[in-house]
């Protein structure tokens, strides 16, 4: 069976809009493939607001979630594996659920940009 942890964040996500609360992810930055703005992190970890007013291109699935977003004006692409994330909760009242770090298996292979676009293509002869 598949992990529950990728659907469940996809799910507090789209609960928390609908309740027009600003989703944010807390995020372990120091597992591999982890890609954010190293001078946010404090203490291997990073809290992102990850609301679509906030963040540009959001795409979540099964092993990795990723966005574009401005860091002081500074346009930068960030890459999380699902594994890293050990929480999605409200800012404003701090719903939402916190996961155990538990999971130790490796992070998958980086995604490109490109591949996302055309991840449901494929040539059958």
């Amino acid at each position: 069976m598949t992990a529950q942890k990728p659907y469940l964040i996809r799910a507090i996500y789209q609960w928390l809009l609908d309740n027009q609360l600003t989703p944010y992810l807390l995020v372990n930055t120091t597992i591999d493939g982890t890609k954010v703005p190293i001078e946010y992190i404090n203490d291997g970890k990073i809290v992102l607001n990850i609301d679509p007013n906030a963040v540009y291109n959001f795409h979540a699935d099964n092993e990795w979630i990723s966005f574009s977003a401005r860091f002081s004006g500074k346009p930068m692409e960030l890459f999380i594996p699902i594994i890293a994330v050990l929480a999605i909760y409200g800012k404003e009242n701090n719903e939402g659920m916190f996961f155990t770090d538990d999971d130790e298996s490796p992070p998958p292979e980086t995604p490109s940009p490109i591949k996302k676009k055309f991840s449901g293509l494929k040539v059958v002869k």
